[in-house]
């Protein structure tokens, strides 16, 4: 029986062999300029469809081949399996519509079986997901997602590929240095590791994103100085093409007396063949014990930056990082709110010819948030 690496890479050399070497779908490059913001809709606190609860909405994507959207929830099968959620989203240059769910899918583990919660794990073993990316292939149109992993359970993150109905299908292997650290000295941080995914515009390669340095790449940003984040460029079958480092944020406000902050990549999005809009999401604890949500755009393009996948260490490395412009501070629309975004996806064309770009915000399935989408006209 081949491994899921194996397979992976059988599915990817079998799609080039059929001729779909080029993309079916999506991939067409982005000219991102600004963005214009057109609307945004909510979807209602812990909904039910279908048998399971709406919430923890962290990855979205669209497919203009079937104008269907697929939606990742973060749930670790405690209050239903681990799933996705199929939408249709009615999006003009004047409004947002509703989001209408179509349908609702789990994923599944080798043997056909949904993941396990970190109960059943501790009893009967498996895989206990938490998903954070989700993505179609635009060369078939089935699914890649990625699992930030667990080290208090040993779990290391994932990139699998799933047909449309959730039936697995392969998994990428990943650079060891991207494995949860064991000493707190080296590898990567727990719930700071593996939060974004997306294709290369031409379909032959993914990139990964971290959403905050390795230990040994240095501390993780602060008020006072950014951090630098691994990006990695893989081949279909999981080979590294190239990994550079991106200069993320400094955390744009101090948190109240003793509380918290934090900040990192949440996710990623190619817009051309070496340029990826990166989405840094900040979260900062008032004195109140409330939390505010800063969200900042970026392109990034990574022509000419070093190639730091045989740097075991970024800390004290001379390193050429990506290049970063700033796209749009979410900050600056004075919005009623800005919750937890996470996910990001190229939308429908506009009648003028112009891209959409869509957000999602995760919940995190509690009172205190809100499942937000919002819709941008992307002007060149």
């Amino acid at each position: 029986m081949k491994s899921l690496s194996m397979l992976a890479g059988t599915m990817a050399l079998a799609g080039l062999l059929c001729g779909c070497a080029t993309p079916v779908h999506g991939g067409d490059r982005h000219a991102v300029g600004t963005l214009r913001f057109i609307g945004e809709q909510r979807i209602a606190p812990k909904l039910a469809y279908a048998g399971t609860t709406v919430g923890g909405l962290s990855g979205i994507d669209y497919d203009p081949a079937r104008a269907t959207w697929i939606i990742v929830s973060d749930d670790r099968s405690n209050l239903q399996a681990a799933r996705f959620y199929t939408a249709r989203l009615a999006v003009s240059g004047a409004a947002l519509g509703p989001v209408e769910l179509t349908g609702t899918h789990a994923l599944r583990q080798a043997d056909g079986s949904p993941h396990p919660d970190v109960g059943h794990f501790a009893t009967d073993g498996g895989t206990v997901l938490d998903l954070e990316s989700i993505r179609f292939d635009p060369l078939d149109g089935s699914i890649w997602y990625t699992s930030e992993g667990d080290g208090r359970f040993g779990l290391d993150p994932l990139v699998r590929h799933a047909r449309s109905d959730g039936t697995l299908l392969g998994e990428l292997p990943l650079p060891p240095l991207l494995r949860i650290s064991r000493d707190g000295r080296t590898g990567a941080r727990n719930n700071l590791n593996l939060e974004s995914l997306s294709f290369a515009p031409d379909g032959a390669s993914l990139w990964i994103a971290l959403e905050a340095p390795l230990y040994q790449d240095g501390p993780v940003p602060s008020v006072a100085s950014g951090a630098l984040c691994r990006m990695v460029q893989l081949d279909r079958a999981g080979k590294v093409l190239r990994q550079v480092a991106y200069p993320a944020d400094p955390i744009p406000a101090p948190p109240g007396p003793g509380k918290a902050a934090e900040t990192g990549i949440a996710e990623i999005l190619a817009s051309g063949q070496d340029k990826l809009l990166v989405l840094e999401r900040a979260a900062v604890q008032g004195a109140d014990g409330a939390y505010r949500n800063h969200i900042r755009l970026y392109e990034a393009d990574v022509t000419g930056a070093t190639d730091v996948a045989a740097l075991p260490a970024l800390a004290g490395a001379m390193v050429v990082p990506a290049r970063k412009r700033l796209v749009l501070d979410l900050d600056t629309l004075a919005l009623p709110r800005v919750d937890n975004i996470e996910g990001m996806s190229w939308g429908p064309r506009l009648a003028n010819g112009h891209a959409t770009l869509v957000l999602v915000a995760d919940d995190n399935f509690s009172a205190s948030q809100v499942t937000q989408v919002m819709l941008f006209e992307v002007l060149p």
